[in-house]
């Protein structure tokens, strides 16, 4: 019994660190502007892999006229749904393993039963990214989605792992509602950075702290709707809607920091515990080194590196909001 729990903690693990693998691989992709390079799904111009013997190519580039065949970007392509497809697998073993092990109230089912459909409903967000031509609903739906997956296998993991802290903490756990408006603050945020990658309008304010742009900000074209296009790679919303979109960005930045450190020393200060001081102290690691990342970011115009590892940084301080909010509701 114990060998078999130990055996499915880890596999949660595994799971998770996969997750975590298959959102950067994502944020590869889009970074690298390879989300079409495949224009069809989940195969490849047609083909289970990238084509790569010429009767091949000749046969994709025939089927898909429209389409610029490129090998290296349709790797990318691949690749990352490769990584989703076992992913996908290995959601699948954790809720059938839950199902069987249903009786033992040490193994949650609705967990995993909830990521399972959360996998598939992220599976038709990725086919629906491709065959509806980088639609930035769709795509902005496809990281969150990404993002909920990680934090769902990160309260599983959790739930299987974490051990109630010694004598609670009393003084830290009447601030789980402030933790979860902190939570709600952050999500925001990260919704509007997709929203920013999905409309490409990182390249559209260069200017540190404003835009260097001149044109006015426009709070109602940040939430305008591109529809009736045919593509959108690239973006088809003005310069104008997209410096704003690019701008609030910045300015709900400042209120995620400002609200994330006025709650993190409220919590700080009134716990009693070393585990949710560590929980605090690892969100403002964390956002410091976001903070860091996005300047660097704009000051360094945008390098590939830089803005993965400012993807990567956001789901972790996701991570790290969700572990503190589930230490103060039920660890303590």
């Amino acid at each position: 019994m114990y060998k078999n729990y130990k055996n499915y903690k880890n596999l949660v693990l595994i799971t998770g660190l996969l997750a975590l693998i298959v959102v950067a691989l994502g944020a590869y992709t889009r970074l690298s502007d390879a989300g079409l390079g495949c224009p069809d799904w989940p195969g490849c111009y047609g083909f289970l892999t990238v084509p790569k013997h010429e009767a091949d190519i000749a046969l994709a580039t025939q089927s898909y006229p429209d389409m610029m065949f490129e090998t290296a970007k349709a790797w990318k392509e691949m690749i990352h749904r490769y990584f989703a497809g076992a992913l996908g697998l290995l959601i699948l073993g954790l809720f059938v393993l839950a199902f069987l092990k249903r009786q033992y109230p040490t193994t949650p089912v609705k967990l995993p039963l909830a990521l399972l459909l959360l996998v598939v409903f992220q599976a038709a967000l990725g086919m629906w990214t491709v065959t509806m031509n980088l639609q930035p609903l769709i795509v902005m739906g496809h990281l969150l989605g990404g993002f909920s997956i990680l934090s769902l296998i990160t309260l599983l993991y959790l739930r299987l792992t974490a051990k109630p802290i010694m004598g609670g903490d009393s003084g830290a756990k009447r601030y789980f509602g402030l933790s979860l408006v902190a939570l709600s603050v952050l999500i925001i945020q990260i919704a509007l950075g997709g929203w920013l990658a999905a409309n490409y309008a990182a390249p559209h304010c260069s200017g540190l702290p404003l835009c260097n742009y001149a044109q006015p900000f426009s709070l109602s074209s940040v939430f305008q709707l591109p529809l009736e296009h045919s593509n959108y790679e690239f973006g088809v919303l003005s310069q104008q809607a997209r410096m704003s979109i690019h701008l609030l960005h910045r300015i709900w930045a400042l209120v995620t920091c400002i609200v994330l450190a006025l709650i993190m020393w409220k919590i700080y200060s009134q716990a009693y515990s070393k585990k949710i001081k560590n929980c605090v102290v690892s969100v403002l690691l964390v956002l410091l080194c976001q903070i860091s990342l996005g300047l660097i970011l704009v000051h360094w115009h945008i390098p590939l590196g830089v803005a993965l590892a400012h993807n990567l940084m956001a789901a972790i301080l996701l991570l790290s909001m969700v572990r503190l909010c589930y230490y103060l509701k039920s660890r303590t």
